[in-house]
């Protein structure tokens, strides 16, 4: 008795494996339907103005093409220059037509006062602000994510007691929700935040950047948004005068230091592939001058790495502007923040 496994074309009657992406007999492609329905959601997504939206589809797309087939090659293309216009554009035009409507209001209020600006400028802020701060709690709705926060804030708790438990680990997520924000907005797939106790957390992509300058865009903000956790703390340890506060910020200094050392997996590795070496250069010098201000072991420890990476490693091609400023703007800040005073808790 025999059995067989694979898949028969629907086109010409072949036989051919499980997880083929088109009939090698034929060449008809298997997903054909799927990719229609992708295809409109996308138009529509583009009607829409949502690049973001697009983007997404599209990338769901290009996973179920042949990557020798010409469809690939146009597609992938389509979705590069997806990706160039939202690194470029302001956060807000990604997924609204927000930014032509604000141009539009502005011209039409050309007759009022600069008070008037200011006052639409700051309302654009605000709901900026209100729009990061309500896609933090998005994280929390997942089961998997607010259950291994718990875990690990009891493990946390056995250590430095619950305040600085659940402040530490609250960082830790603000932090990974830098890198959901960054994938979300590229339009790549993910999982929300999993803790691991004693290891930090993760994010699971179910798809991968395509250039350097993606994977930088990615890996990087994750520590922006951790600085930002640690500078809200910083201000308020100044406002108040609790050490907890100043606990706070410069445990979320030295966490978001150690994710810019330059190798493995971390996020200082993802920023530094889209570095050439000048700027890999001048990266190690900046650590270095912040390790004679701050005499801390981590930065000297990230300015070897970084100088080993400058010159023993490949480098980027083109070199990505952004990236750099980001992770130089995040080594200054940081190490500021290992600054603070903060007496003994």
């Amino acid at each position: 008795m025999t059995s067989s496994t694979g898949q028969t074309c629907t086109g010409c009657g072949s036989q051919f494996p499980d997880g083929a992406l088109a009939c090698p007999s034929c060449q008809k492609l298997v997903h054909s339907a799927e990719l229609k329905r992708l295809s409109e959601q996308a138009q529509q997504a583009e009607r829409a103005g949502d690049l973001t939206a697009e983007l997404s589809s599209w990338r769901s797309a290009l996973a179920l093409l042949p990557p020798q087939s010409r469809q690939y090659s146009q597609l992938r293309d389509k979705t590069l220059q997806l990706s160039a216009a939202l690194q470029s554009a302001p956060a807000a035009a990604s997924t609204s037509q927000s930014k032509p409507k604000a141009e539009g209001l502005q011209k039409r209020m050309g007759g009022l006062s600069a008070l008037g600006v200011l006052l639409w400028k700051f309302k654009t802020f605000a709901l900026f602000f209100l729009t990061k701060l309500k896609f933090l709690f998005l994280g929390l709705t997942k089961l998997q994510t607010l259950l291994s926060m718990l875990l690990t804030m009891g493990v946390y708790f056995t250590l430095w007691g619950w305040k600085f438990a659940i402040g530490f680990v609250l960082s830790i997520y603000v932090h990974e929700m830098g890198h959901v924000a960054a994938l979300h907005r590229l339009g790549i797939a993910a999982s929300a935040p999993m803790f691991v106790p004693g290891f930090g957390a993760y994010v699971r992509l179910h798809q991968y950047p395509s250039t350097p300058a993606e994977d930088a865009r990615v890996g990087l903000a994750g520590p922006m948004w951790g600085l930002g956790a640690a500078l809200v703390c910083a201000m308020l340890y100044r406002t108040t005068g609790a050490g907890i506060w100043g606990g706070l910020a410069q445990s979320g200094a030295y966490l978001n230091l150690f994710n810019l050392l330059p190798v493995w997996q971390l996020d200082g590795a993802r920023g530094f592939h889209a570095l050439d070496k000048r700027q890999r250069i001048i990266v190690t010098c900046v650590l270095g001058v912040a390790w004679y201000f701050t005499h801390d072991t981590l930065l000297l420890v990230l300015a070897g790495v970084a100088g080993y990476r400058a010159f023993a490693t490949p480098s980027a091609q083109e070199p990505d502007q952004r990236a750099f400023a980001e992770y130089v703007l995040l080594v200054g800040a940081l190490s500021m923040l290992l600054k603070l005073h903060v007496p003994m808790l």
